[in-house]
């Protein structure tokens, strides 16, 4: 595991449980509003996975749940091992992912590895290529959609809305991409550091307009919400 950065607490990116946060470094998208620009490539020295997991054994008791996320964990071939470490150890586990490699999800999902997915929707299938700015095979992402809507524990799917990128119009084509689903996370763009230098000056949505877009969508999934 190619590791670049390592959270020992968090209270808010796990739905209601205190978890630990691992990010791994490596991407296969572009996106240029990505807030996590020095984890797409691998660059820097990463950590030390025996001494992440140690720490997390003093934790036992303290912690519920591990949340690995990225970069794009499912690009690293030694994940499923690493998260079973992470299982023997009690932790519930939380992924997040792109979607673009279903048979790591569904590896995962059979061993019961993992007991909450959280997955980015980047834009409406036929728009995926521009807005995460690489070759994507859509038929993942959707194998990827109805995997998790239909054999995860508990997941969201979710959108960084940057308002350049995705009208009111596109971003109601990826609720019924997910239609059925159980929670679709409509996630502010923040504008605090970015793959692409230019979207520093971007906008999302005011909160009001996103407000009333999310009771919208609430025709196709059970619940939206903004983030």
């Amino acid at each position: 595991m190619l590791i670049g950065g390592f959270q020992k607490f968090s209270l808010i990116d796990y739905p209601g449980k205190i978890c630990a946060i691992i990010f791994t470094q490596g991407c296969n998208f572009r996106c240029p509003y990505c807030h996590n620009p020095e984890l797409v490539n691998v660059t820097e020295k990463p950590l030390d996975v025996w001494e992440i997991l140690s720490f997390l054994e003093t934790r036992k008791g303290k912690l519920d749940a591990v949340e690995i996320t990225g970069g794009e964990p499912t690009l690293h071939k030694d994940l499923i091992d690493f998260i079973r470490k992470i299982k023997d150890m009690g932790f519930l586990l939380k992924l997040d992912s792109n979607g673009t490699n279903p048979n790591v999800l569904r590896a995962l999902l059979n061993e019961g590895l993992v007991d909450y997915i959280a997955m980015d929707v980047k834009a409406p299938l036929e728009k995926y290529k521009d807005v995460v700015r690489a070759n994507v095979d859509i038929s993942k992402i959707k194998e990827s959609i109805d995997l998790i809507k239909n054999n995860a524990p508990d997941y969201e799917f979710r959108t960084t809305i940057v308002k350049s990128l995705l009208s009111k119009g596109d971003i109601e084509e990826i609720a019924k991409t997910i239609e059925g689903s159980k929670i679709y996370v409509l996630q502010k763009f923040i504008s605090s550091k970015t793959l692409d230098p230019e979207f520093i000056h971007e906008e999302t949505y005011s909160d009001e307009e996103l407000d009333k877009l999310s009771k919208k969508l609430e025709k196709y999934v059970a619940k939206c919400i903004v983030r």
